[in-house]
């Protein structure tokens, strides 16, 4: 007990009091008695002391008899209280700072099987619950583990002890200076167990989608090709069997199927092995591999916007070129496989149609703005031109929207603007762009489908007509209000694509040389002088603009190298580090160089000339940014790599960008990734 004497304050003690302050009043009346007769004041005054002196003897005699009741009153509480606590369902204990066990009750020891008295530190039993997980403000924490096959979440929360002052649940009523912190256990097993069970028994709806249906029948005898739909209808209906899923054909080439989200959990575990089962169906030598792309609809709020989520998943997988599944969620938009070279389609029909639409579009408008990706490159340009031509073919005002002059696209810029045989303010920067917009206006989008990395991001917003062309497999990042939109991964570049539509644009077009250079040097430049990517209808394309007057010997000029960009490239050949014995890394020293991107682009390409690099990566930095150049010729899909680090392209040419790390780091991250891709089967 400490020596010091305890003492009533507050509300309690002007209760006490109460008897003493009223002696107040018989005072008063006694001096207003002695006003009126002095007897009677006397009289009065004797009552008064009389009732002052029975009511401070009444209060000092009581007095100890009061604080006697209120301390045994008080202490009986607090041993209730204490014992309350103690045998309370709740698992609770105390915690010090550093995390060490000063107080549990019987509910808390029994979960961990131990006494009431156990003194070591919490992350003895919880190892996942660290000191620096521990709350350190006033504000609760949750934190969920697992202890002996049942699950828990433990609400921590910070006490102050000088906030709390007579209100210890400490055995032996001791004084704790500082702060504790109070532990609550919340056994969550079986919740989380109708929570798993709920999204076991949640609908996945889907679309299957077969690739290259009519190409494969294109190559087998016509008496077979019903044989084909059914080996590959076998094939799907047994793998969703499996799974306890059912699945329906809609189309000869579509089917459309619902599960259970246990069973799609179970499809990703194992990769989804129907894309390469299906591979397997053959008739004979000659078939082209049948590819075929899944789209899931996955956590959507309702049975329809399932459906509708896995029609967007499908035409992501078709916009990327098929052979992959997307999954689309609330949240987010997953990739997997898309490891194949897509085949390009033999047929026009498509272009044509496009071609056709564009037209309309562009003949309904007064004024037609394009606009590729910023820092813009030779292919971006180029398409850029072409859409120009067939803007003015149609009698239409153009401009495109370049902010940056790169040296890639100069020397074309310089023969394209200075020519006397096209007006000025043909080339304008955004700025300029966002002013000549109105309802009269189309906005063309050629050689990317992101809206984060155009021109002018924010002319997708002003503008209500808009056209997308772009040869990049599309992303959960895209342009979504496109009223025409050609997106084809197979082919080799926006030029290319560009080229074939302004053949059915109209019969009696005709490019100017400087236009036709422009494309052809793009489908140059994309295809590395024509490597990789080329396929018959790039030729063809190329064909065209030479009929138009594209000079092969100007073009090659345009692309001599500079003596600095030259060195730049070659040092970074140098340096470059063969990781894994396969994988070709480096960084371009971009000093001095005008268009480090470029160089590096080139040096990337270099890099694949040396033999067992499967792939090249080039870091480069350039405006606070390292840029990525990825490079592979077949057996590395180096755009699901890109992906990874928040890019994209195409399986042999892709890159990133990446802000806020040195090359240097982006190096290791790029190890990271590769590292992980390898452990999990990815490359």
């Amino acid at each position: 007990m400490s020596n010091k004497r305890a003492k009533v304050r507050g509300r309690l003690n002007t209760y006490i009091l109460w008897p003493i302050y009223l002696g107040i009043l018989p005072v008063i009346m006694t001096l207003a008695a002695f006003l009126y007769s002095p007897k009677a004041g006397i009289i009065v005054g004797g009552i008064a002391l009389l009732y002052i002196i029975i009511a401070a003897a009444l209060y000092f005699s009581s007095k100890s008899a009061i604080m006697y009741g209120l301390m045994d009153f008080a202490t009986s509480y607090g041993q209730v209280q204490r014992q309350l606590l103690k045998e309370f369902d709740l698992p609770y204990a105390l915690l010090d700072d550093s995390g060490r066990f000063v107080w549990q009750n019987e509910a808390f020891a029994t979960v961990f099987k131990k006494d009431n008295f156990f003194k070591k530190s919490v992350t003895s039993l919880v190892p996942e619950l660290t000191k620096d997980k521990l709350p350190t403000t006033d504000e609760a924490v949750d934190f969920e583990f697992s202890y002996e096959g049942s699950d828990f979440r433990a609400n921590l929360r910070k006490l102050n002890m000088k906030n709390l002052a007579g209100h210890s649940v400490l055995s032996g009523g001791g004084i704790f200076e500082g702060s504790l912190i109070a532990m609550i256990l919340f056994d969550e097993t079986e919740l989380n167990e109708y929570i798993r069970r709920y999204r076991d028994e949640t609908l996945v709806s889907g679309v299957i989608y077969i690739d290259n249906y009519d190409e494969v029948l294109e190559t087998i005898e016509e008496v077979r090709r019903s044989l084909l739909g059914a080996l590959i209808e076998r094939r799907v209906n047994k793998y969703f069997s499996s799974y306890d899923a059912i699945v329906r054909r809609t189309e000869t080439d579509k089917y459309f199927f619902v599960m259970k989200r246990k069973a799609y959990d179970e499809m990703c575990a194992e990769k989804f092995s129907l894309l390469e089962d299906v591979k397997n169906v053959s008739l004979g030598s000659g078939m082209i591999t049948v590819t075929l792309s899944m789209g899931f609809g996955v956590d959507a709020p309702s049975f329809l916007e399932s459906a509708s989520y896995a029609k967007t998943a499908i035409d992501l997988a078709l916009g990327r070129g098929g052979d992959q599944v997307v999954v689309k969620t609330p949240e987010k938009i997953t990739y997997y496989g898309g490891k194949s070279q897509q085949v390009e389609k033999s047929t026009r029909v498509k272009a044509r149609v496009k071609a056709h639409a564009l037209r309309e579009i562009i003949e309904s408008k007064e004024r037609v703005i394009v606009m590729g990706h910023s820092i813009s490159d030779v292919d971006s340009f180029g398409s850029a031109v072409g859409i120009f031509r067939a803007s003015k073919f149609l009698g239409k005002k153009c401009n495109i929207v370049i902010n940056e002059v790169t040296t890639s696209i100069r020397a074309m810029m310089d023969d394209f603007v200075d020519s006397p045989d096209y007006e000025e303010g043909i080339i304008i920067n955004s700025g300029e762009a966002i002013s000549l917009v109105d309802s009269t206006t189309a906005l063309v989008v050629v050689d990317t489908n992101r809206p984060g990395i155009t021109e002018c991001p924010e002319l997708l917003n002003m503008c209500k007509t808009i056209v997308v062309l772009d040869h990049h497999r599309q992303s959960s990042e895209r342009i979504e209000n496109a009223s025409l939109s050609y997106i084809e991964p197979y082919a080799s570049s926006a030029c290319e694509m560009v080229a074939e539509i302004l053949q059915y644009i109209g019969d009696n077009i005709k490019l100017k040389s400087v236009e036709a250079d422009c494309l052809y040097a793009g489908i140059m430049i994309d295809t590395n002088n024509f490597m990789t990517k080329t396929g018959v209808r790039t030729f063809e394309a190329a064909a065209f603009l030479r009929r138009n007057g594209a000079d092969v010997t100007r073009v090659r000029k345009i692309f001599r190298d500079d003596v600095t960009d030259y060195k730049a490239r070659a040092e970074a050949v140098r340096r470059a580090e063969l990781y894994r014995d396969e994988f070709a890394i480096s960084i371009l020293p971009s000093e001095g160089i005008d268009s480090p991107t470029v160089v590096g682009a080139q040096a990337a390409n270099e890099l694949l000339n040396i033999n067992s690099v499967k792939a090249s990566f080039i870091m480069t930095q350039y405006q606070g940014k390292v840029f990525i150049s990825a490079r592979s010729i077949d057996e590395i899909n180096v755009q699901i790599v890109m992906e990874k680090l928040g890019g994209g392209g195409h399986m042999n040419i892709a890159g990133a960008q990446i802000e806020g790390h040195s090359p240097d780091e982006v190096v290791d991250i790029l190890k990271e990734v590769l590292d992980s891709m390898i452990e999990e089967g990815e490359i």
